[in-house]
């Protein structure tokens, strides 16, 4: 089991999110200047936060929903929730801006029984389909502000650049899976021994199952799998809806163009490697609304209310998850029999040379 996943490692990082919570709670209320933002946390309407934790719920379901589609549909419920869960409590506690629950995965589907090879290719559809979401939506929605069919600020350096760029980065994607084996069938150099050698053949083993991999996720949203499209989509849309619920608890809700751009770019700051990405998806979300014109106090209030759920139900749902997880692969006698149907891969790669796993 990877050291950032032992038990003691998982605590630190607890204690380390719960350290960084209680002195935001204690700058806001002592610092100078917040005063608006602290009143406005206490005055939170009670039922908005009931809907944003239903939000957040509905959010992490939509991830279940498209995990257990991208992997195996014939997965057990209770294994897909025990692994999705703590996935996305990985991603709260470990600072890998996403990659942590990600890594979690790979190790539970190994000891699951799933072939390795079965676990790199959808490992990165995983990651391309939860992510197409998002880039439909900013190519969407940022064009429609841009045309002032959708309500918010059209600007176009907020709006349709944003969503341009978008764009090329997804037929950058797209296409990529014939590039990655471009670049991988080129011959390796005989006189390269030892280590660089090794090295070679990793790079070239990892290249051509990012390559599988995206061309397995077009395959699955080509196909209309109703699990990974409606995962992906309630994955993204209830957490956009949280982050509405939290401005509506503690003001008014923006735009809904606004709303929505500014959470597709301002979660960019998760990528910065701090646990749950503390800090830096806190300060992008309310540079980016405060570019698009949202109050600034407004904006602060409503974000770190978000993101105390955000961070919160995932963990809180998660752990217990992963507790039982751990406990039932590295108990169980043949832990390819706890889930036997993981080996089967329903979608089939298209003829490339190489036979399906």
């Amino acid at each position: 089991m990877p050291d950032a996943f032992s038990p003691r490692h998982i605590l630190v990082r607890v204690a380390e999110l719960a350290a960084v919570v209680g002195l935001v709670a204690i700058a806001i209320g002592s610092l100078p200047g917040l005063d608006e933002v602290k009143a406005r946390l206490v005055d939170a309407d009670t039922l908005w936060l009931v809907a944003l934790a239903a939000a957040e719920l509905a959010s992490c379901a939509g991830y279940l929903l498209a995990f257990r589609g991208t992997f195996c549909t014939q997965m057990p419920w209770g294994l897909t929730y025990d692994i999705a869960m703590a996935e996305l409590a990985a991603n709260s506690l470990l600072p890998a801006g996403g990659a942590g629950g990600l890594a979690l995965g790979v190790w539970a589907l190994r000891q699951a029984g799933m072939p390795t090879g079965h676990i790199a290719r959808r490992t990165v559809a995983f990651f391309v389909v939860t992510s197409a979401a998002n880039f439909v939506a900013l190519i969407v929605v940022g064009i429609g502000v841009f045309l002032d069919v959708i309500a918010g600020r059209d600007s176009a350096a907020l709006s349709l650049v944003p969503a341009l760029i978008t764009a090329f980065g997804a037929l950058i994607i797209c296409l990529s899976p014939k590039l990655l084996r471009l670049v991988g069938r080129r011959p390796a150099r005989a006189q390269r021994e030892g280590w660089r050698r090794k090295a070679a053949d990793a790079l070239r083993s990892a290249i051509g199952a990012a390559a599988d991999g995206v061309e397995q996720a077009i395959l699955l949203l080509r196909s209309h799998s109703l699990q990974v499209v409606v995962g992906s989509f309630a994955y993204m849309a209830f957490d956009i809806a949280a982050l509405g619920c939290g401005f509506a608890a503690v003001g008014t809700v923006p735009a809904f163009g606004t709303l929505v751009l500014g959470y597709l770019i301002g979660q960019l700051g998760n990528l910065v490697p701090l646990p749950g990405g503390i800090g830096g998806t806190e300060g992008a979300l309310i540079g980016v609304f405060a570019l698009y014109g949202v109050d600034l106090t407004e904006a602060s209030a409503a974000v770190l209310t978000y993101r105390l759920f955000q961070l919160a139900i995932p963990a809180l749902l998660g752990a217990p998850a992963f507790v039982l997880l751990r406990r039932r692969l590295m108990r169980a006698d043949q832990p390819a029999l706890v889930c036997a149907p993981l080996g089967v891969d329903v979608v089939k790669l298209p003829a490339a040379g190489r036979a399906p796993a």
